[in-house]
Formats: C-alpha cells, sequence, structure tokens
C-alpha cells in the first residue's frame, strides 16, 4: 500500500519539482514572504523579531509606516515592492505605496528608480534615474502670513494637495574632476497643487483671515512646470572622516496660463559630515547622500540598490535564462557597532519672480518645527512658523549612541530667519534654538527621532517624528 501510495504521489512530486523551477522571480518572492511570515504563528522571541520585520521589510509586499507633513500624523498602509538586474549591469527597483493618517491626509504614489553598477566609471554609483508620480492631500498646514515678522495671532490652516509627476537623474563628470565626486543634477516634474479651506475647529481657515494680496496664489492655483539643474559634489577626505555633500541648483517654476505666478529659485545646500568612528550611520548616509545608493549601508525597506546581495549577483547568473535569486533586505541587527558623527548644514534659498509676479505662498519654504517635507528647522518654533520666498538656515548636530544600543543621544543648534526680499538674507539678526533628545534606529530600518527644543522667543516644542524612509526608501519630491 505504501509504495502504491508513493508511486500515486510521484507525478504530484515532479510536477511540483518543474514548477518550482520554472516559477518566475516574483512568484517566489511571494513564496519566500509567504514562508517568512508563517513565524508569525509561532511564538518565540526569535521568530517574533523575524515577523516583526518581514512585516515592514519583506518583499514583495510590506507595511509601510512613516510620519507625513507635520500636523497630519502617521501614516500606514501597504507597499508592493519589485526589482529587476539586467545583463549590463543596470539595476531597476520599482515600489509603489499608499497610507493614510489619522485626520485623513494621504499619500499614494509609484516610483522607479535606474543605475548602473559600477564597473570601469569613475563615478562609483551613478549614472541613478528616478522617476515617479506622487499624489498626497495633507488635511493640515499652517500658516501665520509671510516674512519674518509674522504674528502668531494670524495663526490659521489650509487644507493642501499636489500631485508630482515628473523624473530626476544624477549624472557623474569623470576625468580630472574625478577626486571632487561631482555630478550634473536635472529634474523635470509636471506639478499640479491645489488650496482649500481648512478644518480645524480652534483655528481659522487660512481663506477667510487672508487674501490674495496678503497670501499670493491663494485664490488660484495654475498646473506648473518645474524643470531643474546643478552640481552636486560629495567628496571625501583624510580616508574619508570628513565628508561633503554640496549642492548648487537652479529651478524654474513656470506656471500654466498665469505668469503672474511663474518664478524662479536658487539653492545652495552645504553639508559636512565628520563621522566619529569607521562608518558613516545608516539614517545620516541616507539623509547626506539622498541620490546615489548607498555603497556601506541598507537604504530601507523599498530599497535595497546598495545592498551587497545586489552586487554578488554575478554577470553569468544575471545574463541567465533563469531567474535570478530574490534579493531581501539585508537582516537588521539588534544592535550596531558604536556609532557618532558631528555634522554642520548651512541652507541658502532664493527666489526671483518678475515685476508683475509673485511666489506662490504655498511654494515658499518655512522656518519653524519642521517644514512640509518634515525636515526640522528652528525646531523650538511651530511647524511652518516663518514663511517667505528666501530663507537663510544654519544648523549643527551631534548624534552619538548608546554603547552598541539601537539608542542614541542628539543634540542640536538652529540658526536662521525668512525675508521677503533677497537683500534682506543676511547674518544679521537670526532667530535660534535648541534641541536634545534621543533616536532610536538599528542597521537599516529608518529613524525614529524625539526632540524637544527650546530657545526661541515663542516657548517650547516637542516632536516625535518617524522618518519617511518607512514609507518608502525610493526617492520623493520635494513638495515645494
Amino acid at each position: 500500500m505504501k509504495k502504491l501510495i508513493s508511486f500515486a504521489l510521484l507525478p504530484l512530486l515532479a510536477a511540483f519539482s518543474a514548477y518550482a523551477q520554472n516559477e518566475t522571480r516574483l512568484e517566489r518572492d511571494f513564496r519566500v514572504e509567504g514562508a517568512a511570515l508563517a513565524k508569525c504563528f509561532k511564538f518565540s522571541a526569535g521568530n517574533l523579531i523575524d515577523c516583526g520585520q518581514t512585516l515592514v521589510m519583506g518583499q514583495p509586499i510590506h507595511i509601510a509606516v512613516g510620519s507625513l507633513a507635520p500636523q497630519n500624523g502617521v501614516g500606514a498602509g501597504f507597499a508592493f515592492v519589485e526589482h529587476k538586474n539586467f545583463a549590463n549591469e543596470w539595476r531597476t527597483s520599482f515600489n509603489i505605496d499608499a497610507q493614510v493618517t489619522g485626520n485623513s491626509s494621504w499619500r499614494a504614489g509609484g516610483y522607479m528608480k535606474a543605475y548602473r553598477l559600477p564597473r570601469g566609471t569613475t563615478y562609483k554609483v551613478a549614472p541613478l534615474f528616478n522617476i515617479y508620480s506622487q499624489s498626497i492631500s495633507l488635511a493640515r498646514v499652517d500658516f501665520y502670513g509671510l516674512g519674518p515678522d509674522s504674528s502668531p495671532a494670524d495663526h490659521s490652516t489650509y487644507g493642501f494637495s499636489e500631485n508630482i509627476t515628473g523624473i530626476d537623474a544624477a549624472l557623474p563628470l569623470a576625468g580630472a574632476l574625478r577626486p571632487a565626486r561631482i555630478a550634473i543634477v536635472a529634474e523635470l516634474n509636471g506639478r499640479f497643487p491645489s488650496i482649500r479651506p481648512g478644518d480645524t475647529a480652534s483655528l481659522p481657515s487660512t481663506t477667510s483671515l487672508f487674501d490674495n494680496a496678503k497670501a499670493p496664489g491663494l485664490t488660484h492655483q495654475p498646473a506648473f512646470l518645474q524643470a531643474s539643474e546643478g552640481l552636486r559634489l560629495d567628496p571625501g577626505f583624510f580616508k574619508n572622516r570628513i565628508r561633503l555633500n554640496y549642492l548648487l541648483q537652479l529651478q524654474q517654476f513656470v506656471a500654466s496660463n498665469d505668469s503672474a505666478s511663474s518664478f524662479h529659485r536658487f539653492n545652495a545646500d552645504f553639508r559636512h559630515e565628520i563621522p566619529l568612528y569607521s562608518l558613516l550611520p545608516a539614517h545620516l548616509a541616507k539623509a547626506y547622500y539622498p541620490n546615489r545608493p548607498s555603497q556601506f549601508v541598507n537604504n530601507g525597506p523599498d530599497d535595497c540598490t546598495g545592498s551587497n546581495a545586489d552586487r554578488n549577483i554575478s554577470h553569468s547568473a544575471a545574463a541567465s535564462a533563469h531567474p535570478e535569486p530574490a534579493r531581501p533586505c539585508p537582516i537588521v541587527a539588534a544592535t550596531e557597532k558604536l556609532e557618532g558623527s558631528i555634522s554642520f548644514r548651512i541652507f541658502l534659498s532664493e527666489s526671483f519672480a518678475a515685476h508683475a509676479s509673485a511666489v506662490p505662498f504655498y511654494f515658499s519654504p518655512t522656518l519653524g518645527g519642521s517644514d512640509i517635507n518634515g525636515t526640522a528647522m528652528l525646531a523650538s518654533y511651530p511647524d511652518y512658523r516663518f514663511r517667505g520666498p528666501d530663507l537663510l538656515l544654519m544648523r549643527g548636530t551631534f548624534e552619538h549612541s548608546l554603547g552598541k544600543l539601537p539608542v542614541g543621544l542628539l543634540f542640536s543648534v538652529d540658526e536662521g530667519k525668512v525675508a521677503l526680499r533677497r537683500d534682506d538674507i543676511g547674518f544679521d539678526h537670526l532667530r535660534h534654538t535648541l534641541g536634545a533628545g534621543f533616536t532610536l534606529h538599528a542597521g537599516g530600518l529608518p529613524l525614529v527621532s524625539f526632540l524637544f527644543a527650546w530657545g526661541g522667543h515663542e516657548g517650547t516644542h516637542t516632536a516625535a517624528t518617524i522618518s519617511p524612509t518607512l514609507l518608502g526608501g525610493s526617492s520623493r519630491p520635494s513638495l515645494f
């Protein structure tokens, strides 16, 4: 009887073996992730850790969690991730994700990254291309008026939506410029913004408190064709003990059927990083080098393009007719090596509009708390507190891990100002804040930070944020 059963099962085993050999990479990824999720039903400390990592970093589907713009809460949803490696050393990764927050804000988009592995090139991780289409709807964005003298008494809110569809690229310059690691960066976006009345019960709506003269663009939001070009330098000195990331960028915002909203913007962003040990912390590497796949860290749950697993795929395997092996993100360690870094940033943004034009207020950068992209600036002030077409920021930070625990102490000092005219940007009358807090991170997992800031003239501010990297590791376009 046993022989009969075994004989009857032979065709099934043969069929299963043939299927396993002929399944696509995506089918295999689903199968492997399903097996990993099965550990969630076996209760043990090790299984719980593996289960948690699969839930937030598994491929091709995982949970996506992270902070949206300030005052809009933490978004939760799902992400679908896929990749394709080509025989000519080109690598592509795809990401589709969507999240919603407790106040009904949401973000959804599709993103593709394409780059070529280094093989004789003089710039180690380029060229790099990102293609994306992202829509976002924020229930609350705060507005106090324009300029450095805006008053807390004019605190109002508005709703903001925007679709951004476009492409950006980083193209290396070779030859004698190699030591400086210089790349041409460019982007071309279609921007489709929309303003609606705020619905915060305790605050007036911006549309009722301000008019178009005090908030240009309040009554009409045209579509924009936005292009930019610039240079990025990211050299390292003294065996990478000092790392720089400089960006010089010129942006053009061309409004459709509304030349009064068209303008140009110049950005100069100078970042300096001094790692206290041999390895730049993962979250700082992602923040300081956003335009290239990392050579020394994991990029996050939606993007493992810099992982060793990606680089270890052989040319013959990539060129073979058989599906390439699944490439999960590297395992996240519960502890890290001793980490620490000192960083300093100088950021200047100046806008140029024709005599009959004005920069739409919703595209003006802000200082205070965090800006609409979630970047901390003058953290002791309320979010979006100061807004203007011209901005200067100086920020210094110190972070150090507590032993080898995935916990670090963070200290920051901010100085900055906004202005309505470029001539008013200078180093006088700067507002300042001090901040102290702690961070949570583990391996390639994104940063979670808790910061208490003081030193301004409007009280203190406490903020807890989850890095938007958990919303996807692909390049995300700025909302302004």
